[in-house]
């Protein structure tokens, strides 16, 4: 096998191209992977991602230690053997299955700000986790095609996109705005969901987040805009229709003050990347 290049960073388009490398890498084995499958599996194994391997039926047969590490599951064995994607209901019930069949049709799958369904993690493998958090992954999903043109393994790595280790009732009401996203702010009512008073509530989001209760979920708001402006089924207003505010209201003067572009330009300017 060529000496491919394995050493990563985590900023921008060079992690993105590197891992383009090493999912080419990887696949290239696919075309002797008889021959090569233990190197197949010491690659994966210090691969500094969480990475997840499938074999054709859905099983999974392996996960590295930067999986073990990032989930904290103790071993191997609580998984390897046990785990079929098909079979999680958190992927049938959200959406994904369609998506998984694909990776096993042969396509390249990308997933990006993927809630982890980390309270059924801790419960299924019986994990002994006190603090309470909440992650979000990008995964990209891949075939490896053997020589006879079918698919031996589906390869999944998963790129932490962020976690959250905080009081109960700030992931609480991340979690609520997060989900209410497309309704009007109301501190009232983020504040109920957290089970603190407004003024109580206000001060401890921002000592932990780092920003007003406000301003995350305005962040929220116009990153699903900015979203739905790259839809060129819908117009700029039906692009705010869908995010629940009125295009000739004062939103569009928030967007261009937060994005530094008026939302036509935005839609003008990513629409001819």
């Amino acid at each position: 096998m060529e000496n491919k290049n394995l050493n990563f960073h985590s900023k921008g388009s060079e992690t993105k191209l590197r891992l383009e490398d090493v999912q080419r890498g990887l696949c290239d084995l696919g075309d002797s992977l008889e021959e090569k499958e233990d190197l197949f599996f010491k690659i994966i194994e210090f691969f500094p991602y969480p990475i997840q391997v499938l074999s054709s039926n859905g099983t999974s047969v392996m996960i590295n230690t930067a999986f073990l590490m990032e989930f904290e599951i103790q071993s191997k064995d609580q998984v390897e053997g046990i785990y079929n994607i098909f079979l999680d209901p958190y992927i049938v019930e959200n959406g994904y299955l369609e998506s998984v069949k694909n990776v096993f049709k042969g396509q390249t799958e990308f997933l990006r700000d993927l809630k982890v369904p980390f309270q059924d993690i801790i419960n299924r493998y019986e994990l002994k986790i006190y603090n309470t958090y909440t992650m979000y992954h990008d995964l990209t999903a891949f075939p490896i095609i053997n020589s006879q043109e079918k698919v031996s393994f589906v390869v999944i790595i998963f790129m932490n996109r962020r976690i959250y280790r905080a009081k109960k009732s700030i992931i609480q009401a991340i979690e609520y705005m997060t989900t209410n996203w497309q309704n009007e702010f109301k501190i009232s009512e983020v504040a109920k969901a957290a089970n603190l008073s407004p003024y109580y509530f206000s001060r401890l989001f921002k000592n932990n987040i780092g920003i007003t209760p406000y301003n995350y979920y305005l962040n929220l708001k116009i990153n699903h805009l900015k979203e739905k402006l790259c839809d060129i089924n819908l117009s700029i207003s039906e692009a705010f229709t869908a995010c629940g505010v009125d295009y000739h209201g004062h939103f569009a003067k928030m967007f261009k003050k937060n994005v530094g572009v008026t939302p036509s330009k935005y839609r003008e300017t990513n629409n001819h990347k």
